[in-house]
């Protein structure tokens, strides 16, 4: 019986629907035309154009320095909810988890309202500060995703041998607990980085003047067509990045699940 071509069909679809729209975003940052419609030639004018826009590395340092903030402060939380769920027992274990995977399936509308709401009734006025909250808000839940999967297989008769040797506790989870889930932790730290440098839902309602970030300046530069092929560049070097940061994260990933 001759095998059906039609899976083949169905999966080289979907990967042209989901990557041609992204091939020709990165062609048309290097076309001469500047409204996109029919390519003129090659030309890196639109990169230099990019690196001389003061605004937006500005907006860019924005958003690199809260992705670092929120990345670091999700790997810390993220990392303790994680360790306190697998290692204590109890009937209120499974509302913690609940509570602690509720903010990724939340839709980022309603995370966004209900922060800004948060905010306002604590007078809290929107800053870079609110934005970082916001996203370590969201951002945390998927660093102890990931740790938890790293301490399901981790063996915990280490620390007991470390522990036996003379280590303290403090030296035993430093030196032995903390190298070994180092790949499943720095890995999830690079997801929260790279959800929160690219997060415009929930930035939009939780930012302040002058607290800009990357996303919002490339949203108030779309409604300006002659500045279309200059978010083509900047959206090639982001896409560039993002896959540096997806694919360190995925090495980190398989690394530990050796």
């Amino acid at each position: 019986m001759k095998p059906s071509r039609m899976p083949l069909l169905i999966t080289a679809t979907v990967l042209l629907f989901f990557y041609v729209p992204i091939a020709l975003l990165v062609l048309h940052s290097f076309n001469e035309s500047r409204y996109s419609t029919t390519w003129q030639g090659f030309t890196w004018k639109w990169y230099e154009t990019l690196f001389q826009r003061a605004d937006l590395w500005r907006a860019l340092r924005h958003s690199l320095g809260i992705a670092f903030l929120a990345s670091l402060i999700s790997m810390i939380l993220g990392t303790s909810a994680a360790f306190a769920l697998h290692q204590y027992r109890s009937r209120w274990q499974s509302a913690h988890r609940m509570l602690l995977a509720l903010p990724l399936v939340m839709p980022e509308v309603l995370i966004g309202m209900s922060l800004l709401s948060f905010f306002v009734a604590l007078r809290i006025p929107l800053s870079m500060m609110t934005v970082t909250i916001a996203h370590i808000t969201f951002c945390f839940g998927y660093v102890a995703l990931v740790v938890q999967g790293r301490l399901q297989d981790f063996d915990f008769s280490v620390i007991d041998a470390a522990r036996d040797l003379g280590a303290t506790r403090l030296q035993a989870n430093l030196r032995v607990m903390l190298p070994l889930l180092a790949p499943g932790i720095i890995a999830g730290g690079l997801l929260a980085f790279t959800l929160s440098i690219d997060d415009f839902v929930v930035t939009f309602f939780v930012s302040g003047a002058g607290a800009d970030t990357l996303p919002l300046k490339i949203n108030s530069m779309m409604r300006h067509s002659k500045e279309l092929p200059v978010i083509h560049a900047l959206s090639t070097l982001l896409l560039l990045a993002t896959f540096i940061l997806v694919a360190i994260s995925q090495r980190l990933i398989h690394r530990k699940t050796r």
